[in-house]
């Protein structure tokens, strides 16, 4: 992802995340279709203050910030083939927060954030503003990234067909 919104409070707030060794690995781990987790957390954390921002809510700009930058710092590739990461969406967000407590000090809305990112896969609702932001975010950025891939893909196919004619 070349150019972020909102990169100037993503800095203010994170920029001890984006330098972090776990945010490096991040930058080689695929997320959906070409994203990299690592670009999937900046997308995700932009779309959350945008949304926050539309809908007018008070929130907690820097756990926003934080909690949206960890939400997937699970550190691993989940595309591999094993029987972990077959049940990966139900059991990443734990991972994500175990990793997260180790590298940073977290507060409670950014543990919840991450720990309820994946509602309703993850059968515990969020409970605060900024981790019900979270999972909106994470939902949008995840469709565009994945169909985005699925349009591109198709898009080749069919010229490949159309100039066959």
């Amino acid at each position: 992802m070349k150019t972020v919104k909102h990169s100037s409070v993503i800095q203010k707030h994170g920029a001890d995340i984006l330098s972090s060794q776990g945010m490096q690995v991040e930058k080689n781990c695929i997320q959906h279709g070409t994203y990299s987790v690592y670009d999937h957390s900046l997308f995700v954390t932009s779309m959350c203050i945008s949304i926050s921002k539309k809908l007018h809510l008070k929130i907690n700009e820097r756990s926003l910030v934080r909690g949206a930058l960890l939400h997937d710092y699970f550190l691993y590739d989940w595309h591999e083939k094993t029987k972990e990461n077959m049940i990966h969406g139900f059991t990443h967000p734990g991972k994500a927060l175990r990793n997260a407590e180790k590298c940073f000090k977290l507060n409670a809305v950014e543990k919840n954030m991450i720990k309820r990112h994946m509602f309703p896969l993850t059968p515990v609702p969020p409970r605060f503003k900024e981790s019900m932001v979270l999972c909106l975010a994470d939902k949008i950025c995840a469709t565009y990234e994945t169909v985005g891939g699925f349009k591109r893909k198709l898009g080749k196919k069919l010229r490949r067909v159309g100039s066959h004619d």
